[in-house]
């Protein structure tokens, strides 16, 4: 399988302070990665950098094969972008901004705008600037599919959506991906959403990758335990990958319950788990 975009040892600083710290990852044809992190955990910053709006100290951005694609237009209309803050021109309807992108975009599919501006519920003839933020991030969605990209890269892509309306969009990234050519770099704060639709799992904080995993992997293998003292230092230390002091106790995150000694039980896992755990862990 290919990777449609290739992050090795990217690091950034913003003066003094190390923002992203030798982040490595790859997003593979007919993946979702789901990228997860707290506020400041460095996830908009690496978006960032992937799209070249930020400059970076050191390391590598392959995207489809290429680094430094700026002016190269041809693999920047290959990219859908969708940023939690909507960056459409708000004083359009969908009907005129419909007219720009068909005149921006040599592949512009226009079947497809419509199908979603309508499955969407969209008024065409309303300016976007008085469109909530759910209907925003759902326009914003429906022209990132529209003009046949390749890799979508979306942050906070489900952010201000209903349940239903959540449901809808999730189906219509796994339809993306289904035929094994595009693929999604997707962050979430909504675990469930996660859970639901990624193939791979990257975790970040402060900066570093902690996790970074096929999500089959981690259900099947992975596993959270309660464990006191005498019975942490019996874990094999290479399975251990993040502890939590509660108490008397902590709770351990390890990547194979099969090592596990005799007579610890461990609980079945969420995303949610494993996100809270790794956020708050040593």
């Amino acid at each position: 399988m290919s990777n449609l975009l290739e992050i090795n040892n990217i690091k950034k600083t913003f003066k003094d302070k190390v923002v992203l710290k030798d982040v490595t990852f790859n997003v593979p044809a007919g993946s979702i990665v789901g990228f997860i992190g707290d506020n400041g955990a460095g996830k908009s910053t690496t978006f960032k950098v992937i799209l070249g709006l930020l400059s970076h100290n050191g390391g590598t951005v392959k995207l489809f094969g290429e680094e430094n694609i700026e002016k190269n237009v041809k693999i920047k209309e290959k990219i859908g972008v969708v940023f939690d803050a909507m960056n459409l021109p708000a004083h359009l309807t969908i009907r005129q901004l419909n007219n720009v992108f068909n005149k921006m975009y040599d592949s512009w599919d226009q079947v497809n705008f419509d199908r979603l501006v309508t499955f969407f519920s969209l008024p065409v003839n309303k300016k976007v600037d008085t469109f909530s933020r759910g209907m925003s991030m759902k326009l914003s969605v429906a022209v990132a599919l529209s003009h046949n990209a390749k890799l979508l890269l979306l942050d906070e892509a489900t952010g201000g959506l209903d349940s239903s309306s959540r449901e809808d969009l999730l189906n219509e990234l796994k339809d993306f991906v289904s035929d094994g050519k595009g693929s999604i770099l997707l962050s979430s704060h909504i675990m469930s959403d996660i859970e639901s639709v990624a193939t791979h799992i990257v975790v970040i904080k402060n900066g570093e990758i902690l996790l970074n995993e096929e999500k089959w992997n981690i259900f099947e293998n992975y596993a959270i335990i309660d464990a006191d003292e005498k019975q942490l230092k019996l874990l094999d230390k290479d399975i251990v990958l993040a502890k939590r002091k509660q108490n008397s106790s902590y709770s351990v995150l390890v990547s194979d319950k099969q090592k596990l000694p005799n007579g610890i039980v461990f609980k079945r896992i969420s995303m949610e788990d494993i996100s809270i755990l790794l956020a708050r862990s040593e």
